[in-house]
Parts: structure tokens; C-alpha cells; sequence
């Protein structure tokens, strides 16, 4: 069944930081060859940290001089607030970065598997928690359900800088939707960091209801997993978007928490703006 088109395609080289949009994509088993190559620990805290609890992530941005492949990242070009730029392997891309963000943090390509300890995460209160997801009074927690199983203990799938699967799919229709519950706010995909827009007639059914089917679009296919639960970063001010925690809100309150949802590859390729997207099963 048709669905749409690709609008945009986005890859991330440093979690957390402003990305790059693509004309053309390789799409292999981790995704987007070279996304969230990268990562900030928070040394204070002793964690890999991103955006929820280092906002200033958000006023830096990443891109590659050379293409990324599904086993080799190389060094990217991140472009400070001030607009100087320090390459991911300058010597001093470490103090660099914490001076500009006020605190020690250190920066660190993808890790292996095995290596346990850099994706460790630090127990979280349930105060924090409702925090992060801009719970109120009265609001319940959104399922984890169909989550990996260790997202409570790891900051990310181990061997990656995800927050749960390799890609994040978002459509126009649900963009629409929410922006008719709240006019004034500014319901963009820098807002939601998505790797693929997908432009889908407003009459579509929202992404959530492709749960465990397959998504065609250029030679790749994917399969869905689940709806991703939104957190404060959709809130937080990047570029010309202002601080609004009402964008948030109008997700936790009419669109069940969710927007976009998550896949994994199950049959590598290209992907370009403008193919077709269609749902095969």
C-alpha cells in the first residue's frame, strides 16, 4: 500500500547535536552509516549524557567531510555556538567542548559491545524520570513495552549511541495532528530528530498503527517496532526553535506520549528524497 514520499532524510554525528540532512542515504544494519558516531560523558556524572541533561548539546552542530560506513567512522566537524569549529579528533576537542558547555565532559566515538561499563547507566529516581518525560500530576507512565530490554540499565543498545533502535521514522500526518491541538507551537522534526520524514496525505493512518509491519521506501525495507516515547528534548531551544514545553505537553496529552516510531533494517539498500514509501505487510 502507498504511504507517501521521503521528505528528508537526517543523520546525527554526535548525539545530540544538530545533524545533517542528507539527499541520499545508504541504509545498512545500524541504520545510517556514521549516526550518533559519537557521544558525550558527562565526567561529573560518570555517564554518557545527551541532550535531556546537557541542553547546551543542542547549540552545537556535526557534520562529516567523509562519508561514514557500517564499520568505520571517521572524524566529523563540529561547530561550536561562537561558529569555530574543532574536529572530533583535535587534541583539545575535549576541553574545548567543556569549557563551552561549563562542566568536564569528554567526547567518545562508538564503543564496542563488550566494552559494559562506557553504556552503563546511573539508577534514576522516579522523580527524575517523570522529569525527563514531562509527566504532571495525574499522568501515568507511557509502556515501555517492545522496548529493548536492557534500556533501563544501559544508556543505549550496547555498541551504539541510540536511544533504541537504529532508526526513527516521523510522518507529516502526525506533525499535522498535533500541530491542530496547538497552533502557536512550532511542530518541526528538528524538534523530534527523526533520520526519515516521510510526507503522508493528512487521510493516512498515524505511524504508530504500522507496529510490526513492513516499510518499503527506495530499496530498503524495515520493520517497525515501536512508537517512540517522546522526552523534554522536543522542548528545548535549537536554532531559531524557542524553549516550549507546551510541545511536550500537547504529546503527552493527545497523542498517547508518542511521535514517530522506531525500526530495524531487515533488508539493507539506498534511500533518496523523494522515493516512493510504501507498507507491504
Amino acid at each position: 500500500m502507498y504511504i507517501g514520499t521521503v521528505q528528508s532524510l537526517w543523520r546525527y554525528p554526535v548525539k545530540s547535536m544538530l545533524g545533517e540532512q542528507l539527499d541520499v542515504a545508504s541504509i545498512g544494519p545500524l541504520g545510517i552509516p556514521g549516526d550518533r558516531g559519537y557521544a558525550i560523558r558527562d565526567e561529573q556524572a560518570g555517564e554518557i549524557r545527551g541532550a535531556k541533561k546537557i541542553p547546551g548539546l543542542l547549540r552545537f552542530s556535526a557534520r562529516y567531510r567523509e562519508e561514514p560506513t557500517d564499520t568505520t567512522i571517521p572524524p566529523a566537524e563540529i561547530t561550536l555556538p561562537d561558529g569555530v569549529i574543532v574536529r572530533t579528533d583535535d587534541p583539545d576537542v575535549h576541553s574545548r567542548l567543556s569549557y563551552t558547555l561549563g562542566h568536564e565532559v569528554t567526547l567518545w566515538p562508538r564503543q564496542p559491545a563488550d566494552n559494559i561499563e562506557h553504556y552503563r547507566r546511573h539508577p534514576r529516581a522516579m522523580e527524575d524520570i517523570q522529569q525527563l518525560l514531562g509527566l504532571e500530576a495525574g499522568d501515568a507512565l507511557p509502556s515501555f513495552e517492545g522496548f529493548p530490554p536492557d534500556i533501563f540499565h544501559y544508556v543505549s543498545p550496547l555498541g551504539t549511541y541510540f536511544d533504541a533502535y537504529p532508526l526513527h521514522l516521523l510522518t507529516t500526518t502526525s506533525l499535522r495532528r498535533l500541530t491542530a491541538h496547538y497552533p502557536e507551537g512550532r511542530f518541526v522534526p528538528e524538534r523530534f530528530r527523526p533520520n526519515l520524514v516521510l510526507s503522508t496525505a493528512e487521510d493516512r493512518s498515524e505511524e504508530a498503527t504500522w507496529t510490526g509491519k513492513i516499510l518499503r521506501l527506495g530499496t530498503v525495507e524495515l520493520l517497525i517496532k515501536v512508537p517512540t516515547i517522546r522526552c523534554v528534548m522536543t522542548t528545548l531551544p535549537q536554532g531559531d526553535l524557542p524553549k516550549d514545553p507546551r510541545i511536550l505537553r500537547t504529546v503527552v496529552q493527545h497523542h498517547s506520549h508518542q511521535a514517530g516510531v522506531y525500526a530495524i533494517v531487515t533488508q539493507p539498500g539506498r534511500v533518496r528524497v523523494g522515493d516512493p514509501v510504501e507498507l507491504i505487510a
